[in-house]
């Protein structure tokens, strides 16, 4: 089974009043494995980055002046993505945003029943809670040490570990790569031995006609 956790950054909150998609991070996992593919670029949105959004993941219009456009790379993102299931947290903001840049080139969108919303499974399961992923990080013991800005590759890191909390519980040390583990088949030879004799001797059966004879009404000695 082949699911693909993803995050983007975008210039705003929302496509329709033209913000852009800036960045984007997937990582695929396989059987719930996290498999060390991932798939992570920052994007040119033509226009300019608005300070609050800067604020939130400091790619700057100076940074993102030389990166590719959407166009340039909607080849490798969609034929990374395949198939798969896609994971993300808060899904109908990402996938608004890339069904808009999709739209631009004329490729077919995201269907939502395509999509797994961590956060509408986190909030299932701590209704009520604070069901961002900084708070679910810090529930499960996720290390987000390193997140001192969003970065969509990162937050796909952190939210894969998250994801697999939220469906049933990661693996000890758990690292976000794909091991596989030899196992050796060990064939124990067994030597084939002779049934020993069980028959009782003559000092046995004298010990045990002289029990029965002190008895009442033995059961040996009905017919």
């Amino acid at each position: 089974m082949r699911e693909i956790v993803l995050d983007t950054e975008t210039t705003g909150l929302d496509p329709l009043q033209g913000h852009r998609v800036v960045e984007i991070g997937c990582l695929e996992l396989v059987n719930h494995m996290p498999t060390g593919r991932t798939f992570h670029v920052y994007l040119n949105p033509d226009r300019d980055m608005p300070l609050g959004a800067f604020q939130v993941h400091g790619l700057s219009e100076e940074f993102l002046s030389d990166k590719p456009r959407f166009p340039e790379i909607v080849g490798d993102f969609v034929d990374f993505i395949g198939e798969a299931t896609l994971i993300a947290h808060n899904a109908s903001f990402d996938v608004a945003f890339l069904n808009a840049e999709l739209q631009r080139t004329g490729r077919p969108v995201i269907p939502g029943e395509r999509v797994v919303d961590t956060l509408a499974l986190a909030r299932r399961k701590f209704p009520g809670a604070n069901n961002s992923l900084d708070a679910l990080c810090r529930r499960f013991g996720v290390d987000n040490s390193s997140r001192t800005l969003h970065g969509a590759l990162l937050d796909s890191e952190l939210l894969a570990e998250v994801y697999l909390e939220l469906i049933g519980g990661r693996q000890p040390g758990l690292v976000l790569s794909l091991e596989t583990t030899e196992v050796t088949s060990i064939v124990i030879q067994r030597i084939k031995r002779e049934p020993r004799p069980h028959a009782p001797s003559d000092e046995e059966l004298a010990a045990h006609a002289a029990f029965v004879a002190g008895l009442s009404n033995a059961l040996w000695l009905q017919e």
